[in-house]
């Protein structure tokens, strides 16, 4: 869906729509007024150099690159890569192996859970459907789903930011790693069932304040596009975005529990020192639904994320209420089911971060959408391998730096699964 340009009235909207078979959406909601929370002057101000487009971006720095994925072999897993699309140019880089058991290499092409990623997606949706008229970011999400929430404060909006409150049932769900996963590898959940394991627990922040990062956030958002359409998010993903940028080798598969075609092996690392990584590549993911369950490549997370910020999935004031920063700390802020992140260079990069057992992905992109990076390591439960990854955004967008600038890189300690516990 080309959705800067569709309901319009135009005849170009309506060919654009017939050309790429996706129903029509009624017309683009006029912009809302800013809620009374309004968060983009409370978050930081990104770096200069970040201001639309004004900065030139320096070559990627592929020796650094490589030495980061080389750094998450040396610290445990099995695997790393990356693929780098810049104005046209792709570079790719790939390091050890997707597949213990038969010694195959990590190919770019290969597809792998993408996590939290997925909210990227979810979110996108959400927006499309305010497009529509058919969802309202400031309405309470009692009054779409009637007595789901305890509190009557909690809107659409909140949900997208993590400021709802809502308790992340995954904090409990993998206490314990490797047993946690393994209660829930095969297990099929509903929506509802996975929002009462959250009300167990008391709100975390009042509605609508600080960031609180939660799953439940993003399984409540799923059930609103399914309310609001009548259809599944599976459907709904296909038909918003997976045709209309033609994500061959994207997919919703839950509650089925393969990864389609040629794929990387994802490979948990249990609690308990020295012991041996789990294969966790065949999952449900039910535990995660619309928080986490997709399935992606590096080519086809590329196109989604540069397509995003690009003007291509919603409306131009849709995507600017996506940019309303909340703070996280001083080098991140939060969307609406985006991240940005402030690098060492001063220049900021849009995506998401992606846990899933066995499987760390981050996905980010230049503010133009013009030069875009996918990486992942095939592993998780380690903070050794997790804080690779943000240097394989400073070697894609900061270019060549000295080493201290490099070593001032912040510690990373909390994955989207169970956020709360700190790892190792």
């Amino acid at each position: 869906m080309v959705a800067g340009m569709v309901g319009r009235g135009t005849a170009l909207g309506a060919a654009l729509l017939s050309l790429l078979a996706v129903p029509a959406p009624t017309a683009f909601a006029s912009p809302a007024a800013p809620a009374a929370d309004s968060v983009a002057a409370a978050a930081p101000a990104a770096p200069a150099g970040a201001a639309a487009g004004a900065t030139t971006l320096p070559s990627p720095d592929l020796t650094a690159l490589r030495e980061a994925l080389r750094s998450a072999l040396a610290k445990g897993a099995p695997g790393a890569m990356a693929r780098i699309d810049d104005h046209g140019a792709v570079r790719r880089l790939t390091e050890g192996v997707a597949d213990k058991a038969t010694g195959r290499a990590m190919n770019t092409d290969d597809r792998f859970r993408i996590g939290s990623v997925t909210k990227t997606f979810t979110s996108v949706v959400v927006l499309q459907l305010v497009d529509e008229g058919r969802l309202d970011l400031d309405t309470s999400v009692n009054t779409y789903l009637p007595g789901l929430l305890p509190d009557d404060r909690i809107t659409v909006r909140h949900l997208l930011s993590h400021r709802s409150g809502l308790h992340d049932y995954t904090d409990e769900m993998f206490a314990r790693t490797v047993p946690g996963f393994e209660a829930v590898r095969n297990k099929v959940f509903s929506h509802r069932e996975l929002v009462k394991l959250s009300l167990e627990k008391p709100l975390t922040v009042e509605p609508g304040t600080t960031h609180a990062y939660s799953n439940t956030n993003f399984v409540v958002a799923g059930m609103l596009i399914e309310k609001a359409t009548g259809h599944t998010v599976q459907t709904e993903y296909r038909d918003r975005i997976i045709k209309p940028l033609k994500l061959t080798d994207t997919f919703y598969v839950h509650p089925g529990t393969a990864v389609p075609g040629r794929h990387v092996k994802g490979y948990l690392r249990p609690d308990e020192a020295g012991a041996p990584l789990v294969d966790s590549t065949r999952q449900t993911a039910s535990w995660a639904q619309s928080a986490g369950a997709m399935i992606s490549s590096t080519h086809d997370l590329n196109t989604f994320v540069s397509a995003l910020l690009r003007g291509k999935l919603m409306s131009p004031a849709r995507l600017a209420q996506m940019q309303e920063w909340v703070p996280v700390n001083s080098t991140q802020g939060y969307g609406l089911g985006l991240r940005r992140r402030d690098l060492s260079c001063g220049v900021s990069v849009y995506g998401h971060t992606g846990t899933v057992q066995g499987y760390y992905t981050y996905s980010f992109t230049s503010k133009d959408g013009k030069r875009t990076i996918t990486s992942l390591a095939n592993t998780s439960n380690t903070s050794d391998v997790l804080n690779v990854m943000p240097l394989t955004l400073e070697a894609a967008f900061c270019g060549k730096k000295p080493a201290a600038a490099r070593s001032a890189t912040p510690v990373e300690r909390h994955e989207d699964i169970a956020p709360s516990l700190v790892r190792d």
